[in-house]
């Protein structure tokens, strides 16, 4: 069975360092996917989709992150 997906909600509980280093894991497979993909060798093409999902939803965390940090203590 297929690694679960993070949801938003899951990744909102972990700290900036877990994310960042989350991303990097992510970043680096989708590179080693598209370089299987280029040479023929890609067998589970839907994990190319998963893994680009998943980086979009840890980004977004981090910039809320980011966007709720920047306005503590001022009023909106």
């Amino acid at each position: 069975m297929a690694k679960k997906e993070n949801t938003a909600n899951d990744l909102r509980a972990h700290s900036r360092d877990e994310l960042a280093d989350s991303l990097a894991k992510l970043k680096k497979e989708q590179f080693n996917l598209r370089f299987q993909r280029a040479n023929g060798q890609l067998e589970n093409t839907g994990r190319v989709r998963t893994v680009r999902r998943e980086i979009a939803r840890i980004q977004t965390v981090i910039s809320e992150q980011a966007r709720k940090g920047s306005t503590k203590g001022k009023r909106i």
